[in-house]
């Protein structure tokens, strides 16, 4: 038999990765945790109160009506943003100066700043100077996101949306230029309809950078701050007051640090969770298409 040797300083390679997620994520989480199970008044005065904060938290209605803001608007945007993201790359030139040149334009609105994003919106739908605000009033709607919950809504869907369903169409692009010139020259060959090509050839291989950008869109969406805040501000009322703006409030806005860290890991394990799911249900979904086909 063969001795291997392995050379454990390979570690030291990793090393240096390693103390940086220590003091840039672990140690954070761990002061949250200590904060959370702790009623804090300042540096040298605390209480332990074990999981009171976590029962307070999740018995609060403001924050339950918050969280399913929250899942309503993360949903509702994935809905929008996939389907258009997958049909935007589908119409995109293959190559040539057309294809460099549309990669630009729809790569625009990922450049700017999500606080900037905001005020773009806000100043887009003002009735008084604002294309779209002064338009719908001009065509005798009576638009206000400051007063009407529906139209606040509509119009922060609409500009996340615009923002990024860029991400999702480059994605899928990358995707469909990954695929093999062959199998569309023996679909040609078999006379297959666009489709048919869609169903059988693009939409498989997409499922990966779909896991993808459906994983990255779910988190940032479910964690949205500034853009609603900006344009917004929470309101009409709390119609818009989803649970980053809670959370701030809460811990910068009240100073109740123990409440904000019970929170905060609340909302950080309900984001792993639905991650979880997600990647769990498209792999099984992918792997039993693959056992049926035979692969």
């Amino acid at each position: 038999m063969v001795n291997k040797v392995y050379n454990n300083r390979a570690w030291l390679l990793v090393l240096p990765m390693l103390v940086l997620v220590a003091f840039s994520a672990i140690i954070p989480l761990m002061t949250v945790v200590n904060y959370s199970v702790q009623d804090v008044f300042d540096a040298n005065t605390r209480f332990f109160t074990g999981v009171e904060w976590f029962e307070r938290t999740l018995n609060n209605a403001g924050l339950q009506a918050a969280l399913l803001r929250q899942f309503a608007f993360s949903f509702t945007v994935l809905a929008i943003q996939v389907p258009l993201g997958i049909g935007i790359a589908l119409l995109m030139p293959k190559r040539g100066w057309q294809a460099s040149a549309v990669l630009i334009l729809i790569t625009l609105p990922l450049l700017i700043p999500w606080n900037v994003v905001g005020s773009i919106w806000q100043i887009f739908t003002r009735g008084d100077i604002g294309l779209m605000g002064a338009g719908l009033r001009g065509l005798g709607y009576g638009y206000n996101i400051t007063r009407d919950p529906v139209d606040a809504w509509a119009t922060i869907i609409l500009m996340d949306v615009w923002h990024w369903t860029p991400l999702i169409a480059l994605l899928c692009y990358s995707g469909l230029r990954s695929i093999p010139e062959a199998y569309y020259q023996a679909a040609r060959i078999d006379r297959a309809s666009k489709w048919a090509v869609f169903r059988y050839i693009q939409l498989p291989k997409l499922t990966n950078v779909l896991v993808i950008g459906v994983l990255l869109r779910f988190m940032h969406s479910f964690m949205i701050y500034a853009e609603p805040f900006v344009l917004t501000g929470g309101g009409p009322g709390s119609s818009t007051t989803f649970l980053s703006q809670s959370l701030t409030t809460m811990a910068i806005g009240q100073q109740d640090l123990g409440p904000s860290a019970a929170f905060s890991l609340i909302y950080f394990l309900i984001i792993l969770l639905v991650c979880w799911v997600f990647y769990t249900a498209i792999m099984n979904m992918q792997k039993d298409k693959a056992e049926r086909g035979g692969v």
